[in-house]
């Protein structure tokens, strides 16, 4: 109901106005009919005395013989307040007195007439004329004949005022009685809705600010059921703002462990849409955490990745069972590297019978499949060169064997020419395979002591072992170093660093180009205090772009596919900071500003010690050379 108020206090004002005045009118009515049977019985009373007095005054004037007493006693009783008209009527009811009127005009009405014959007896009777109108009448007797009618017709207005009276008095005490009820109404009401209004605003304060403590604790502004309701109320905010702030901590905690896991995290409803992803999981796809949510796998992964995570998820909320060790493999874009992902899947339910959502955990270890694949072929690799080691250990005994027989055969068997100059040429081939066997076993066995090295010998020996593959891969090679250079180190250690920057270096310019292996006695270009051996292996091959720069140091980290470990310059790189070395790279792609082409330059101390003449050698040497000026140069353009 629109009319209907809102507020309690009005509506208790209100109702209780309707009710008490519904009340009142009920009293009111039953008040009155009661008035009016009494006010009946009353007239009925009064007009059969007043009938019966008017009766024997009249029979005592007839007896006298003196009628006309009778119209005294007429006029005496019509003026009673309580009497509309009084009149006295012969046995044929002809009208002999009244109490106001000409008697000759007034005649008596039908009702009257029939009442007439119905009056046996002494006694009065009371009729009703309709309208609330009463009248008594009576015959009067003179011995035992009737004479006439003795009449008194009762005034209603008279009676009506007595029934007004009563209803006034009854509405006045309503109304009083109204005004009464709704002033303590008023103020009982003031009393309870004070409560119920500081209840209504604390409600709507924690509707509004869940988290904001200003509005509470509420007043509590009266001792009663209602203050107990406000104390509770109270209570109740303050244990949800107490588990709010729990919630909130663990809230913060679980966010703080899904933000920060080290593992990618999902979750997917029974429609396999995303619902929450962390940032690893984001890192993982190559997609903003943002557009995972709501969409399926299928929207935004590739195909076979979106297949293989929909069938997790089926089977988990299929079977409602966790499923772990699942793995995950494809083909990383654009760099074309494989990775693979070990997965976990498990239902989530809100309730004990109820899988709402399913989890997935992910990590990554694409790194530790690479780092095992490249571990079983370094572990081949090793096993390869134990066995040329072997190899070339054993056949140096009956090499050896064969050159001394091809010698004896030579000087001694008095062969000649050309037997002789095939027997030469034969012994020359066997003294090359024993320097080849005595090289390979040089990059076998690593010397467990530092020793000083000559450089040239070193840098012969791992140039000579990839001579038949440069001139197969038109390599031009520049050999720049003394001979009489040497450096205080592990020779094996060293040998394989460079091994691994020239054939790194081979590799670049399998097209053909030109390689540059140089060292000499140098400065450390960090602290110019050091003095030390400055080795540049620059090449003239594709050259690196500045992304595959950057990662070059690190373990597994390869270009070259099915052929390379990843495990060459991280290794390289823990043998020169074992020598307390240090190492520049530069390099460029064509198409760069300049011919491509990669330059290596490393630099390590000689730690022995250093004599005063090779002091001022070395000193005169770098002292503005055109060679350092050359190495520069080389350094700012690898191809020319």
């Amino acid at each position: 109901m629109r009319w209907w108020p809102r507020s309690i206090r009005w509506q208790m004002l209100i109702g209780l106005v309707l009710l008490e005045a519904l009340s009142i009118g009920m009293f009111a009515l039953l008040l009155t009919r009661l008035q009016d049977r009494d006010v009946r019985i009353r007239v009925q009373h009064r007009l059969e005395h007043q009938t019966d007095s008017l009766a024997v005054e009249a029979e005592e004037a007839f007896a006298e013989q003196h009628p006309e007493w009778t119209a005294v006693s007429v006029r005496m009783m019509g003026g009673a307040p309580s009497v509309l008209r009084a009149k006295i009527t012969d046995a044929a009811g002809n009208m002999m007195y009244i109490s106001a009127g000409d008697p000759n005009r007034m005649h008596l009405g039908p009702v009257e007439k029939s009442w007439m014959g119905r009056t046996e007896g002494s006694g009065p009777r009371i009729f009703a004329l309709g309208h609330g109108r009463w009248e008594g009448v009576k015959p009067i007797f003179v011995g035992y004949q009737v004479r006439g009618y003795a009449w008194i017709e009762d005034d209603p207005l008279w009676d009506d005022e007595q029934v007004t009276d009563t209803q006034r008095a009854t509405f006045v005490f309503g109304a009083v009685w109204i005004l009464a009820s709704v002033l303590l109404a008023w103020l009982m009401s003031f009393f309870i809705t004070r409560p119920l209004a500081i209840l209504h605003r604390g409600t709507r304060a924690l509707a509004a600010v869940p988290e904001s403590t200003v509005a509470f604790p509420l007043p509590v502004t009266v001792n009663n059921e209602l203050g107990d309701l406000i104390k509770a109320f109270n209570r109740m905010v303050a244990s949800i703002q107490e588990q709010r702030s729990g919630l909130q901590d663990t809230l913060s905690l679980l966010d703080s462990m899904l933000a920060n896991a080290p593992v990618g995290l999902a979750f997917f409803d029974r429609s396999n849409r995303f619902v929450r992803v962390n940032h690893v999981f984001a890192s993982l796809t190559g997609i903003l955490t943002s557009r995972h949510l709501g969409r399926t796998p299928s929207e935004i992964l590739p195909p076979d990745v979106a297949i293989q995570f929909e069938e997790a998820l089926d089977r988990v909320f299929g079977d409602e069972q966790p499923h772990a060790d699942l793995e995950f493999s494809g083909i990383e874009s654009p760099t074309e590297r494989p990775w693979v992902w070990l997965v976990g899947a498990y239902p989530v339910r809100t309730t004990a019978n109820k899988v709402r959502w399913a989890g997935i955990v992910i990590r990554d270890v694409s790194e530790r499949a690479r780092s095992e694949e490249a571990l079983r072929r370094t572990e081949k690799l090793a096993a390869t060169g134990r066995l040329a080691a072997s190899i070339a250990h054993e056949i140096n005994n009956p090499l050896e064997g064969l050159t001394n027989l091809l010698y004896l055969l030579r000087k001694f068997c008095g062969l000649t020419s050309p037997a002789s100059e095939y027997a030469e040429m034969a012994e020359n081939e066997a003294r090359r395979i024993a320097e080849i066997a005595q090289k390979t076993l040089r990059f076998y066995r690593q010397t467990t002591l530092p020793a000083r090295a000559k450089l040239a010998e070193l840098l012969d020996s791992i140039l000579d072992l990839y001579k038949m593959r440069m001139g197969t891969l038109d390599i031009q090679v520049e050999r720049q170093y003394d001979p009489a250079t040497t450096l205080f180190c592990y020779e094996g250690e060293i040998r394989q660093v460079l091994a691994n920057l020239i054939g790194n270096a081979m590799d670049a310019t399998s097209g053909g180009g030109r390689l540059i292996v140089r060292a000499r006695r140098s400065r450390n270009w960090a602290d110019g205090e050091a003095w030390g051996v400055r080795f540049t292996v620059a090449d003239t091959g594709t050259g690196m772009t500045p992304e595959v720069r950057q990662r070059i140091w690190e373990p597994f980290f390869t270009t070259k596919d099915a052929t390379g470990t990843g495990l060459g310059l991280w290794v390289s790189q823990e043998i020169i900071v074992k020598h307390h070395g240090t190492v520049r790279v530069r390099s460029r792609v064509s198409g760069a500003g300049g011919p491509s082409g990669t330059v290596f330059q490393l630099f390590l101390p000689d730690l022995d010690g250093i004599s005063e003449e090779g002091l001022e050698t070395r000193a005169d040497a770098a002292g503005g050379d055109p060679e350092a000026e050359r190495e520069e140069q080389l350094e700012q353009s690898p191809g020319n």
